[in-house]
């Protein structure tokens, strides 16, 4: 389940920014984008799950679908987080015989989230705004 709902937030992180720049303008290309993404997570879920679970697949399809973000506080969390998953590959001992790789992993994503909130927040703020401008305009 760690690994699917990994793929599952980075795909909803592309969902988001995409509804953010395309979204209000172009409603049925976001609606075909989102059926895609589902399909995606559907088809990657499935073949981890029925045919082989191969962690290697899993990573690589992971880092290569969270470069696809292009907002720039978005754009951040995904370079965080990427850069994070290096703990994921570099497996060392745990320090103080408790803290390994994957427990640092988890625990330095914390600020991350914080980050990736910040976004959201800033986001729907703009887009009260902008809307409130064009309603005031009309």
């Amino acid at each position: 389940m760690d690994y699917f709902c990994a793929s599952t937030v980075i795909l909803h992180a592309i969902y988001l920014c995409c509804d953010r720049t395309m979204g209000l303008q172009h409603p049925a290309v976001l609606c075909a984008f989102r059926a895609l993404l589902l399909l995606m997570l559907a088809t990657h879920v499935s073949y981890l799950s029925l045919i082989l679970f191969d962690y290697d697949y899993n990573l690589v399809a992971n880092v290569a679908i969270g470069l696809l973000p292009h907002v720039c506080k978005c754009m951040v969390v995904v370079l965080l987080l990427q850069g994070l998953s290096l703990l994921e590959l570099l497996d060392f001992p745990p320090l103080f015989w408790v803290l390994d790789a994957h427990a640092i992993w988890h625990i330095s994503t914390i600020p991350v989230r914080v980050l990736f909130f910040s976004f959201l927040e800033d986001d729907s703020l703009y887009l009260l705004t902008e809307s409130e401008a064009k309603f005031k305009q009309d």
